[in-house]
């Protein structure tokens, strides 16, 4: 019961991720196209980018770690687990595109506080961009060998 729970949670955490996301990365790629000032508008959106992003990560901790039937499963027989792309992809993918994209994220808001205020848009709309394709990919959208609904209820 408390693994739907919390996988319910994920699955829809996932769209405000993607949302603020798609927000920051707009944003800053606009600014960069028009050589805009930074302001705190553009502050904010990479701030709930990273914020839900974090929260997202969290949550997903906690499925890999202690509710997945999937990570249990691959960690017992973890061979095994490599010549299955369902395990494989939880096991290993699915986390490993997640770091990656939430290490982007912080990396790239870092970057865009020293960056000077003409590169800024720039360097931020390079990382969150960089995130998001790495969010994406791993995402286990359905069709995929480990896909899941859009929507969970």
């Amino acid at each position: 019961m408390l693994y739907a729970v919390v996988l319910t949670v994920h699955s829809w955490l996932r769209w405000g991720v993607l949302l603020a996301g798609l927000v920051a990365f707009v944003r800053s790629a606009l600014g960069a196209s028009r050589r805009a000032a930074w302001t705190s508008a553009d502050e904010r959106a990479g701030f709930w980018f990273s914020t839900v992003l974090d929260a997202q990560f969290l949550v997903g901790l906690v499925l890999y770690i202690f509710l997945s039937p999937f990570t249990h499963a691959a960690f017992r027989d973890i061979g095994g687990a490599m010549g299955n792309s369902g395990l494989r992809f939880w096991a290993v993918e699915h986390v490993f595109g997640m770091v990656i994209g939430v290490a982007l994220v912080h990396v790239g808001r870092v970057r865009g506080r020293k960056a000077d205020s003409l590169r800024r848009h720039r360097v931020v709309a390079i990382f969150f961009g960089l995130a998001l394709v790495a969010i994406l990919a791993s995402i286990p959208w359905p069709g995929m060998p480990a896909g899941r609904p859009l929507l969970r209820w």
